[in-house]
């Protein structure tokens, strides 16, 4: 009689879980971004929580922690529980970059979080301010690889893309840079508008209002296609420089130790949140990429763009407190 009791009181326990998945989420859950309303990285946020909050039927609430280049909110979500409660938007700056440019991050992206999906992606365009002189690719880098002072390139914070982009833009070309780094979004875009910085790497999403608002001229994108968002403004590859071809990436993180029954749902209602002709149509607008990709592909992504970047981040030498 012992045998088959035992048998009873394990088959219960192995089902146990099982049974508390099935409830998850009984309570709001909460998504981190590290960056300011208004931004990129807010309207995806906002989006996908939205659209996932409405599958999930359950409150999906974004928390705006900005600074250091997402480093802040990264943290956060690293020490939270890892029960699928608290996620993260998590991006290329302080998932793969960040790693290799500070040497006293409290966090460690390999080990601290669980990979879900990645949302979306966004290429980068080379702007400068609409009152520069300098009317495209060639005029640019012909003016930097000339004058005997550094040009000044505004980022969005050390470490970051738009930082190691510049970095990666100006060894291609053979020109001299200074990156001036701001506290904020906001601080370096007014900066490109005034004058105060000659140029700039930022998403496609954030430069085509700016664009079209004649506030910025983009010179080049990063992508391998043009962007419909920015007509007429040409690739670097078909301008001759294409091995610069960074973008950005956003994707969706939980503390590591989530279990995989949560990580998996998770996975499958972004993903398809993320199709919803809402979804489709606000991100599209913004000048995103949707990809929803599985959890075994966004693995792969972070492994690879964490050795992409470390060499980047070596040759420049660059080293961050």
């Amino acid at each position: 009689m012992q045998f088959p009791l035992r048998r009873l009181i394990l088959t219960a326990l192995l089902c146990l879980p099982a049974a508390v998945f099935a409830q998850y989420p009984d309570a709001p859950i909460r998504l981190n971004v590290g960056f300011p309303p208004g931004t990129g990285p807010d309207i995806v946020a906002r989006t996908l929580s939205q659209q996932l909050g409405e599958r999930l039927k359950q409150s999906v609430v974004v928390e705006n922690r900005a600074g250091a280049g997402g480093q802040i909110a990264a943290q956060a979500v690293a020490r939270s529980p890892a029960d699928g409660y608290t996620l993260l938007l998590g991006e290329v700056g302080s998932i793969s970059i960040s790693p290799a440019t500070y040497n006293n991050l409290n966090y460690n992206p390999a080990k601290d979080f669980a990979p879900i999906s990645e949302v979306v992606r966004a290429d980068f365009v080379l702007v400068v301010p609409a009152t520069s002189p300098y009317k495209d690719l060639a005029d640019f880098v012909n003016a930097g690889k000339d004058t005997k002072d550094r040009v000044n390139f505004g980022t969005f914070g050390a470490g970051t893309p738009g930082h190691f982009g510049a970095e990666l833009f100006a060894r291609e070309v053979g020109m001299q840079i200074e990156p001036v780094h701001y506290r904020s979004t906001g601080d370096a875009v007014s900066a490109l508008i005034s004058g105060g910085v000659q140029a700039a790497f930022v998403t496609t999403a954030l430069a085509a209002p700016q664009v079209k608002g004649g506030k910025m001229r983009a010179l080049a994108i990063t992508g391998a296609q043009p962007s419909a968002t920015l007509p007429g403004v040409p690739t670097f590859g078909q301008a001759g420089y294409g091995k610069v071809d960074f973008g950005a990436w956003f994707a969706l993180f939980a503390p590591a130790g989530t279990p995989d029954a949560i990580l998996d749902r998770l996975q499958t209602e972004s993903a398809a949140a993320l199709r919803t002709p809402e979804a489709t149509r606000t991100l599209g607008d913004a000048g995103f990429t949707i990809v929803g990709s599985t959890r075994q592909d966004l693995q792969r992504l972070l492994q690879t763009e964490a050795e992409r970047w470390t060499a980047v981040v070596k040759a420049t030498g660059f080293k961050a407190n």
